[in-house]
């Protein structure tokens, strides 16, 4: 089957589009034709040698798709042949098939295209559990989104406006802002021309953000500890700016705030059943229009390397995806 191939862990550049083996299903396994791969910063880290995991050389990158079910292993039960689909896996989206477990497998309504369900589970997945778990964000409250048009931010507005928060979004750009706008966003505030502590103060009438969600870290993170609420909680998702920020335990201590990690990727073995509970709700409200997915920008097979140097650039709003041309 074609696939994308990292052969050497160093940036996107070393990706090739090549020949990968097809495999079977094991037992509670599940073998999808996929048409559509959604790219997430933590591809472009794994390729590089820098996450969490890193798989064996050569490997197939991407850790979401969507497509139809081909072949079922044993115990297989909650799908079938035929049947469109969602899912993770610990890399290997970037694909014409991929093998995931049933477990982290997902039916999908007839209302949602493969291009949306490919980039679903991960971003709007990370903000559920870190907004509704986690943070324990509560309507009425004051949720602050940095990096909000981003793939992983512009969930985090949506799931907290259905959560019933005001939501201040933060972005680097008025286009970026006006993204987040479109997705419900109540307040906007540009932190390249705007102090960001001063912005959230006024907005807030002193008070602070209750949650702070951020996926960009460095001094984002620094200026949100300068404005977060008494008994606020700040969600470290990521480090989009390249620049893992310390957090000054003062600050904790005086707000009586928390600083917590929201690692989604995790629950998938350690409490997978967290993953499939937001799982339900996440797509229960797709099909209720309360979410509304963008993908801003679809690439080719071959051209996953550019898709990384967008994202990396930060050039990107909503999600982009990679396709395999099925269909």
């Amino acid at each position: 089957m074609r696939a994308v191939l990292c052969t050497a862990y160093e940036d996107h550049d070393a990706l090739e589009v090549g020949e990968a083996p097809s495999r079977a299903p094991g037992p509670g396994e599940v073998r999808i034709a996929i048409h559509a791969a959604g790219l997430n910063f933590a591809d472009t880290l794994m390729v590089e040698g820098n996450y969490q995991v890193k798989p064996e050389l050569p490997f197939v990158p991407g850790l979401e798709g969507a497509g139809e079910v081909i072949e079922v292993g044993e115990g297989v039960e909650r799908v079938k042949p035929g049947d469109r689909v969602a899912a993770t896996v610990e890399h290997g989206a970037f694909a014409e098939e991929a093998v995931a477990r049933e477990i982290d497998t997902y039916p999908i309504p007839d209302s949602m295209s493969f291009e949306i369900a490919a980039g679903f589970p991960v971003v709007y997945g990370t903000s559920h559990v870190g907004l509704r778990r986690r943070a324990n964000l509560q309507a009425g409250e004051t949720l602050l989104v940095h990096g909000a048009a981003g793939g992983v931010g512009l969930t985090a507005v949506e799931i907290g406006k259905a959560l019933g928060a005001t939501v201040i979004a933060s972005a680097g750009s008025a286009e970026k802002l006006e993204v987040a706008r479109a997705h419900g966003a109540d307040h906007l505030v540009n932190h390249r021309n705007e102090d960001l502590r001063e912005a959230i103060k006024g907005l807030t009438g002193g008070r602070g953000a209750d949650v702070i969600y951020d996926p960009v870290g460095g001094d984002v993170f620094d200026a949100s500890l300068r404005c977060i609420a008494w008994e606020g909680r700040l969600l470290v998702v990521g480090f989009a700016s390249g620049r893992i920020p310390k957090a000054p335990t003062n600050y904790l201590l005086v707000k009586n705030c928390a600083a917590m990690g929201v690692f989604w990727g995790a629950y998938r073995h350690r409490d997978p059943k967290v993953i499939a509970d937001a799982m339900a709700e996440l797509l229960a409200w797709y099909e209720a229009g309360k979410l509304k997915p963008l993908v801003s920008q679809t690439y080719d097979l071959a051209e996953a390397g550019t898709a990384m140097a967008d994202m990396r650039a930060r050039r990107s709003t909503g999600k982009l995806v990679v396709t395999t041309g099925r269909g």
